[in-house]
C-alpha cells in the first residue's frame, strides 16, 4: 500500500482508549485491549494512522486544550511502548450545536487530513464506536467500520449494518482492511 494514497482514520475515545466521558487527565488514559497491536500492524504496512476526534469538553470548559494535549501525549507514549504510533491527530473543540464544520459527522477534519497528508479518500477507512465516526465515509467515498461498545446505541449498529461492516474489535476491523488493500 502506498502511504500517500491510503490511510486509516480512527476515533479516539471508545476506539483506541476506553471512554470515561470527557477524559481530561493523562491518568485516565487506558488503551483498549489489542488496540496498540492492531495499530502497529497498520504502521508496519506503511499506512498512515490518523485520529479524528470530537472533544466538546474543551468547548464546555470541562478541560483545556493543554489538558487535551497532555492526554494526547500520554496516548502517544502508551502506543510507543507497544511499537505503535499515530501519524496525525485532528480534533474538534466545539460543543454540539455550535454549527461548526469540523465536528463529526461533518467532514472538514477528514478533508484537512486528506489535503495535509496527500491521502486518496477512496482508499481510506474510517473506524469508530459511534455512527457519527464513520458516516463521513459516505461523503468522502471511503469505507467505514463500526466497532460498537456498550455505549453504542442499538439503532446505530442496525443502521451501520445497512451500508457497511460492523466488527467486534479494532483489531478485526484493521485486519479486514489490511487483507483487502
Amino acid at each position: 500500500m502506498n502511504p500517500l494514497t491510503s490511510a486509516v482514520f480512527l476515533d479516539r475515545d471508545g476506539t483506541i482508549i476506553k471512554d470515561f466521558s470527557y477524559i481530561s487527565s493523562p491518568d485516565q488514559v487506558e488503551l483498549i485491549d489489542g488496540a496498540a497491536e492492531a495499530i502497529a500492524r497498520v504502521n508496519a504496512a506503511l499506512v498512515p494512522v490518523v485520529v479524528v476526534t470530537n472533544q466538546s469538553g474543551i468547548g464546555r470548559s470541562y478541560f483545556t486544550v493543554d489538558d487535551y494535549d497532555q492526554v494526547k501525549a500520554r496516548l502517544d507514549e502508551l502506543l510507543a511502548e507497544r511499537g505503535a504510533r499515530i501519524d496525525a491527530t485532528y480534533y474538534c473543540p466545539h460543543k454540539p450545536g455550535d454549527a461548526c464544520q469540523c465536528r463529526k459527522p461533518n467532514t472538514l477534519l477528514f478533508e484537512r487530513a486528506v489535503s495535509d497528508l496527500g491521502i486518496d479518500a477512496k482508499n481510506a477507512l474510517l473506524i469508530g464506536d459511534r455512527l457519527r465516526d464513520i458516516e463521513p465515509a459516505i461523503r468522502l467515498g471511503a469505507r467505514g467500520v463500526l466497532v460498537p461498545k456498550d455505549a453504542t446505541p442499538a439503532g446505530e449498529i442496525a443502521r451501520a449494518k445497512e451500508w457497511t461492516r460492523v466488527a467486534e474489535s479494532l483489531s478485526t476491523a484493521l485486519d479486514w482492511y489490511l487483507c483487502t488493500n
